[in-house]
């Protein structure tokens, strides 16, 4: 039989509520148009959540949200119990970590010497590294398995390659929480799958909190524990692939006619997108799911 890489079924025990994100009536928009009107989630230390939906359905704007990169208009996000907007970026950065859809290679910038901007929020005085600093880099390109890497310059590495080091940047941050926006964008099929199994067993030997904003309900399906589904700016949908991934969700929520069946050696579902829904079809099913 094959081997496959899924997700655990069991999410690793955290004491505490040390990596817990719980969202509460959050609301934020851009010039005047709402994106997220009233988001309440609640991510369980060691979870793996996928975010899915059609784009421009507050996704990412969640994760900056929960990274503290943005000020809701709105509502609060927590942190391990704590209000995130009573904590200054530093300490912010010390408990979550965003991994961005892409960000241009400074020229002539090392692996090591990008890695090493993870640990900016647990710098000394005058922006120095500690003590310590240099270990947490190295065993963060180590378990991205980038360390040979480690002089080459950035820009000269592939999209697939330079993803890897960008994750083990985030890693350097040394958090509990961990939110990938789009991790396997412009990606081919081999590196997506890759990125997603590092990230599954990163997950697993860090007893992280992760949150991925994914196109690919596939992936979703695959390796998260969650789905989390939003449109206009709510959650649609939120349960275990099992039991959220259907037609019903690819109609009303991605907007696509299609079937859905089974992985017969992981169990996990697997969709068969058939075609385009019409506008006129998503608007009529815009209040459909709750």
């Amino acid at each position: 039989m094959t081997t496959v890489t899924t997700r655990s079924d069991a999410a690793p025990e955290r004491p505490g509520r040390q990596g817990t994100v719980r969202t509460e009536g959050l609301r934020f928009g851009y010039g005047g148009r709402e994106v997220l009107a009233g988001v309440d989630l609640d991510i369980g230390a060691g979870e793996c959540v996928a975010l899915v939906g059609l784009n421009g359905c507050g996704k990412s704007t969640l994760l900056r949200l929960c990274a503290g990169l943005l000020r809701p208009a709105a509502g609060r996000v927590r942190l391990g119990g704590d209000d995130l907007a009573r904590l200054s970026r530093r300490s912010a950065a010390r408990r979550v970590a965003l991994l961005h859809q892409s960000a241009p290679a400074v020229p002539g910038m090392t692996v090591r010497q990008l890695v090493r901007q993870g640990r900016y929020a647990a710098r000394g005085p005058l922006g120095m590294l500690r003590d310590g600093d240099d270990a947490v880099c190295s065993r963060a390109m180590a378990d991205v398995g980038v360390s040979e890497w480690a002089e080459r310059p950035v820009d000269s590495l592939s999209g697939g390659e330079r993803q890897r080091v960008r994750l083990a940047m985030a890693l350097a941050q040394d958090t509990r929480v961990l939110l990938l926006d789009e991790p396997t964008t412009y990606l081919d099929l081999r590196h997506q799958l890759e990125v997603m199994q590092t990230v599954v067993r990163l997950r697993e030997e860090r007893g992280l909190t992760v949150v991925m904003v994914l196109h690919d309900l596939g992936h979703a399906a695959r390796f998260a524990d969650r789905i989390v589904a939003l449109r206009a700016g709510a959650v649609a949908v939120d349960g275990p692939p099992e039991e959220v991934v259907t037609p019903r969700l690819l109609a009303e929520v991605l907007g696509v006619a299609g079937r859905v069946g089974r992985d017969p050696e992981g169990g996990w579902p697997v969709c068969y997108p058939d075609h385009p829904m019409p506008d006129a079809e998503l608007l009529q099913n815009e209040n459909h799911i709750h």
